[in-house]
């Protein structure tokens, strides 16, 4: 995990560790020095009495200290930058690797955890790196610089000091091996803890509506708790070894000094030595202190990093062919042969045929449950058929790239999705390069110019959360603007009208009249208004295609299903 991330982002922002690593060496050994003079500042200020060496003395200190203070500053600045880009540069790396992911992927996750889990995964990799640059430079150069000094002014006092170092770290291996797992599991719940509050809140008036507020509170409630109670066994953990460091440390110190004041009482050894060796003692010790959290930090950096990348390796379960041509439509028929297709054990396309000819209106009509709508999702290609084909033009979709696919498809759903911006830019992601002017003559076809007008600024009005500000048929025309302006040759829809009220519905249904016009429509439906004028009726029941016809033809079939429904005017998603 380490040499990845190393590999890719080490060489990227080089030139800023190397100068932050330079600062760090100069902490190390500013602080270092300030331990090693106190020897010549005790022995020429309290023994031998020289004035004009103890002002040297404290003019170095002084500036050591003022160097470190200003490598502390520099260093600090240098991996902020450094890590502001890694997180940035991993942000966009998942936004384009999310792109890449089939429905399939995003159906059996919940979106708030995915979000949660991203965003302390990356926070992984920027630890990773931040701790090794500063653990490897800084502190352990500061240890081994300090012992040195230790060693240098006293070697037996060193040697006690260091006696207690084997237990602690064994202990502390110990400690980390705990840790990997509460963390891991640590992510999983604050990704359920999103969930729950995106949930609750994006589906709030169905909560007042069904007096839903005490169940879905004690449902917040065990979920936090579980968290919380995680988190609590993480802290735990992580600050278990600060008595563990602490009592080693004291015994350390306790035993250098006591040995110190013995040989100082017993054998008059001059102090000078032993208060150099007191000071970098005490100097190791909050390197000492963040080493010792490091194995600890690095296993929660590491396991974060891990995850994020679990993430990106994931593979596109519907992978266009390495030599996949692009879809080229000059008419835009459409037809399903023998299509087949299922959600793992449940069957719900049986041998289903049919031709949506170019330039005319095809309707899917049936009971709930019939597989209508599956048939858009598979024309889409957000799943792949089980078995037989979908062909536009004589082209099998499954061997062309998604995406030329997709760019001759106007789709229209029964929930029209808004995405934060303005109305403008909202209509204008049906084709992005689309001008001022074109925006404004797809709102007047899908009859949404006027009431844009009538916002505080117009086109430029920004939309609240799913343009929660909008009502639901302005919504619904704003989706078929987008339509109308990706002038795609093929386009359906999926229940466009379902949700809408009468006078809705009728304003709704003259912008897809105009949505409709020259193009290969799919229309999945189930009121008279969207369906009596189409060219061609497909019914579907039980996952079969089993009547095709007009509605004039369909409606005097006796015991038929169309005929059916008709008479019960039920026609349902």
């Amino acid at each position: 995990m380490l040499r990845r991330v190393f590999a890719e982002n080490g060489r990227a922002h080089i030139r800023g560790y190397i100068f932050a690593g330079i600062c760090l060496v100069t902490v190390a050994l500013s602080t270092s020095y300030v331990a090693y003079i106190m020897k010549s500042f005790i022995d020429q200020a309290f023994a031998a009495g020289n004035a004009e060496n103890v002002w040297l003395i404290c003019l170095s200190i002084f500036v050591a200290f003022s160097l470190r203070g200003f490598a502390s500053y520099g260093q600090a600045v240098a991996l902020s930058r450094v890590s502001n880009n890694i997180i940035a540069t991993y942000q966009r790396r998942v936004a384009a690797h999310l792109m890449k992911l089939s429905v399939e992927f995003f159906n059996s996750r919940r979106s708030a955890q995915v979000v949660a889990q991203i965003n302390q995964n990356i926070t992984g990799v920027r630890e990773v790196l931040n701790l090794t640059i500063t653990s490897t430079t800084r502190d352990i150069l500061s240890l081994i610089s300090l012992v040195g000094v230790m060693f240098y002014q006293d070697f037996v006092l060193a040697f006690i000091a260091l006696v207690f170092a084997p237990p602690m770290l064994f202990g502390l291996q110990r400690l980390a091996r705990e840790l990997r797992h509460a963390n891991s599991e640590g992510v999983k719940i604050t990704g359920r803890v999103f969930g729950a509050f995106q949930e609750t809140i994006q589906g709030i008036s169905i909560v007042k509506a069904f007096t839903m507020e005490r169940q879905l509170e004690k449902n917040l409630d065990e979920v936090i708790r579980a968290a919380e109670s995680r988190s609590n066994q993480i802290v735990r953990l992580s600050e278990r070894n600060g008595p563990m460091v602490e009592t080693f440390a004291g015994a350390a110190v306790a035993s250098v000094i006591g040995y110190a004041a013995y040989r100082t009482i017993y054998h008059n050894v001059p102090p000078g030595a032993f208060f150099s060796f007191i000071t970098a003692l005490l100097m190791a010790y909050d390197p000492a202190r963040r080493l010792t959290k490091i194995q600890v930090q690095m296993q929660r950096a590491a396991n974060n990093a891990k995850m994020l990348y679990a993430l990106l390796d994931s593979e596109p379960n519907q992978p266009d062919a390495p030599s996949a041509p692009k879809l080229e439509v000059s008419g835009g028929k459409v037809e399903f042969r023998e299509v087949s297709f299922g959600y793992g054990e449940q069957h719900v396309l049986n041998k289903v045929s049919f031709t949506a000819e170019r330039g005319q209106t095809t309707a899917l009509v049936g009971p709930s449950g019939a597989g209508k709508s599956t048939l858009a999702t598979l024309l889409l290609r957000f799943f792949d058929t089980a078995e037989g084909g979908i062909f536009v033009d004589d082209q099998n979709i499954a061997s062309v790239t998604k995406r030329s696919l997709r760019e001759k498809i106007a789709y229209v759903s029964q929930q029209p999705y808004l995405f934060e911006g303005t109305i403008g830019e909202n209509i204008r992601l049906g084709r992005p390069g689309a001008t001022t002017g074109e925006i404004e003559e797809a709102a007047r076809l899908a009859y949404a110019h006027d009431f844009i007008l009538e916002q505080p600024q117009g086109y430029d009005t920004p939309l609240g959360e799913n343009g929660i500000t909008l009502s639901g048929g302005q919504r619904q025309r704003l989706s078929i603007a987008r339509a109308i302006l990706r002038n795609a040759p093929i386009l359906l829809l999926d229940e466009a009208t379902s949700s809408l009220d009468v006078e809705s519905e009728a304003i709704v249904q003259k912008a897809l009249e105009a949505a409709m016009a020259g193009r290969t429509v799919i229309v999945i439906a189930h009121r008279f208004s969207t369906i009596r004028n189409a060219d061609k009726i497909v019914v579907m029941n039980n996952g079969r295609a089993v009547e095709e016809g007009t509605h004039q033809s369909l409606s005097q079939k006796d015991g038929g299903v169309y005929s059916r429904l008709n008479e019960l005017h039920s026609f349902s998603a």
